[in-house]
């Protein structure tokens, strides 16, 4: 027993660590430093066992190892034991309970020999709850002795802190451990309860007074009891009219009806919410009141014989509100469920009212009026300000600068045009068509542009679904009818053969053996632009002449080569003329020998007004 003054409790360090691993030491001294009794002998004794030398018959005997020693906090660590309490506190302050009973949790730590009261939290009960007493090792009596494990039992009291507790129970493990160290263990009692708590258990007594208060029984019943309609006002047959969607509110507490707009995004009208406020409806007025103006009467029961009740608001029929038809189409689940308990109507469908748009109205183009193309006329049909229609751009790329030239004839009754000639210049790039008149002197007409760049409608197309000439249609012997004028197509420079020869497939094989066969037959380059009044022209013939002297000459030039095609490059109307800067700068870089004196004289023949030459006719004098 430790003296009652004594104030060190610490035990002897049994567990420690050498050279890594954790060794057991046997304690040298108890708690608080005392001397250990049961491994302490006196001096005679220890004098005995040093002397004494017992000798056995087989031999000195083997001494037993001796046991492992456990320290209580490693044998009792985590073991707790448990007591089921509780204890009764005074209430002098209240008139509904006089003393309340509060159940509490004893814990008995094994390790320390410590205790701790913890009360288990009961929401709502305004009392602070948990924690009571915190563990600590708690005194039994004056002397200082503190409470063992042995002192505790059920059916007994214990005073901690001037509190008596109740021990009424225990856990199993609890009493599996006091019945293992020979504890013979009370009876367990039944917790005591309190009396306050198990009042307010009990159901609230409820008072049913008979009352004549309808609309208080209403309120009551339906507060917060809502249908919902969704209805829609028809006002497309007046000026201006639209049809609107609403949602109608119907109050069951009080019969009351409220409209609200649905409003959509852009609708163009402002976000005001309600159409009606809440409010009675009267549904049949008395006779005096339906002559009384409305704006000023004050509606109430007298003037009113039937208000709007749910039974009026049905799905698929129509109610007249403040002078407004609205036609009801759709409900929420609350309502639909009111209606089959109340009126027994199970089925509310919803009524599609959404209208069916009309099919967009094919745009007709007017007829067209015969200026500029159709697909240029046919924009402004399409918008305020045209734009211009798409190209392919792909396309002008490719066959930039690519252009087609045919020499043509006329196809005329008239004399005269028998013997003009044209160049038609088909270009690639946008499918168009130009046509140039050489000028022929002393003829008569006045040669030149005789139609600008445009495309050409073929003249079994319609206006609708026009189709434009193409390379196709291009070839020997082909008939071109240009706005109501026929020409033939009689021949062609040798880049449409070749044009012809790398896409073949643009062109049928009888349009591609034309052209073939016609180059073939031509054994010299006849004069596209000349006409065919050589013999009675003396200045042809002088031309001619000259033009054979010069091959002569020039047999053996190198400048032979590409010359048409150079001059070709730079005539983008395929006129037949060039500028005369334009020409000797072609001429220099093709090394032509313009200071011969027979070149510089087929140059003066060759040469027009306005500081022009005309190259066909040079040229015909540097081919083979």
């Amino acid at each position: 027993i430790a003296p009652f003054n004594k104030t060190a409790f610490h035990r002897s360090q049994t567990l420690g660590y050498r050279n890594g691993y954790a060794i057991v030491r046997r304690p040298t001294v108890g708690i608080g430093g005392d001397r250990l009794q049961f491994n302490q002998l006196s001096q005679a004794e220890l004098d005995e066992l040093a002397n004494k030398a017992p000798v056995l018959t087989y031999g000195q005997p083997k001494q037993a190892p001796p046991a492992d020693f456990i320290p209580a906090h490693v044998a009792f660590d985590k073991k707790v034991l448990k007591f089921d309490a509780y204890f009764q506190e005074d209430v002098p302050m209240s008139t509904e309970e006089h003393y309340r009973i509060r159940q509490v949790n004893i814990y008995y730590y094994l390790e320390d020999d410590s205790m701790s009261v913890i009360e288990p939290v009961v929401e709502n009960s305004g009392i602070p709850q948990g924690k009571l007493i915190k563990r600590q090792r708690l005194a039994k009596n004056d002397r200082g002795d503190h409470y063992h494990w042995k002192d505790l039992n059920r059916g007994i009291n214990i005073t901690i802190y001037g509190k008596t507790f109740r021990i009424v129970d225990c856990d199993r493990f609890t009493q599996v451990f006091l019945e293992s160290q020979g504890i013979e263990l009370n009876p367990p009692e039944k917790m005591a309860l309190d009396p306050y708590t198990e009042l307010r258990k009990q159901p609230l007594r409820k008072y049913v007074t008979p009352s004549d208060f309808d609309q208080l029984k209403q309120f009551l019943t339906f507060d917060k009891q809502v249908l919902r309609f969704y209805a829609i006002w028809d006002d497309t047959d007046s000026m201006y009219g639209e049809c609107r969607t609403y949602v109608i509110h119907y109050y069951l507490m009080d019969d009351t009806v409220e409209i609200r707009e649905v409003h959509e995004r852009n609708d163009g009208r402002d976000p005001f919410p309600l159409l009606m406020n809440r409010q009675r409806i009267p549904k049949v007025l008395v006779e005096n009141a339906k002559n009384f103006p409305q704006c000023v009467l004050e509606i109430s029961d007298q003037e009113v014989l039937e208000w709007y009740t749910a039974k009026d608001f049905i799905v698929g029929k129509s109610l007249t509100i403040l002078g407004r038809t609205f036609f009801i189409y759709d409900c929420d689940p609350f309502t639909r469920r009111y209606y089959k308990e109340k009126f027994g109507i199970a089925d509310l469908p919803r009524i599609d009212v959404s209208k069916q748009e009309p099919p967009p109205v094919k745009q007709e183009l007017p007829p067209y009026n015969g200026y500029g193309l159709v697909e240029d006329s046919a924009q402004n049909c399409f918008s305020l300000i045209p734009k211009a229609p798409k190209k392919d751009i792909i396309k002008m790329l490719v066959n930039d600068n690519k252009v087609l030239r045919y020499l043509a004839a006329l196809e005329s009754p008239i004399p005269e045009d028998k013997d003009r000639r044209f160049v038609f210049s088909y270009f690639l790039a946008t499918d168009m068509i130009s046509i140039f008149e050489p000028p022929v002197r002393n003829s008569g007409i006045i040669g030149g542009k005789y139609l600008g760049r445009t495309k050409v409608v073929k003249p079994y197309s319609t206006v609708d679904n026009p189709i434009y000439y193409g390379p196709g249609d291009f070839f020997i012997g082909a008939v071109i009818e240009v706005f109501g004028h026929r020409f033939i197509i009689l021949d062609t420079d040798e880049y449409v053969l070749k044009y012809m020869e790398s896409n073949a497939a643009q062109y049928s094989p009888e349009a591609l053996a034309s052209i073939q066969n016609h180059v073939r037959k031509r054994e010299a380059p006849a004069p596209e632009l000349e006409s065919k009044q050589t013999e009675k022209d003396p200045g042809v013939q002088e031309l001619e002449a000259l033009i054979d002297t010069i091959q002569k000459q020039l047999k053996d030039h190198s400048c032979k080569e590409n010359i048409r095609e150079a001059f070709q490059i730079y005539d983008k109307e395929a006129s037949g003329y060039v500028d005369r800067e334009m020409f000797f700068k072609i001429c220099e870089s093709l090394n032509v020998p313009i200071d011969d004196s027979l070149v510089k004289e087929l140059i003066r023949i060759c040469s027009h007004g306005e500081g022009k030459i005309n190259y066909y006719n040079f040229v015909r004098a540097f081919s083979n």
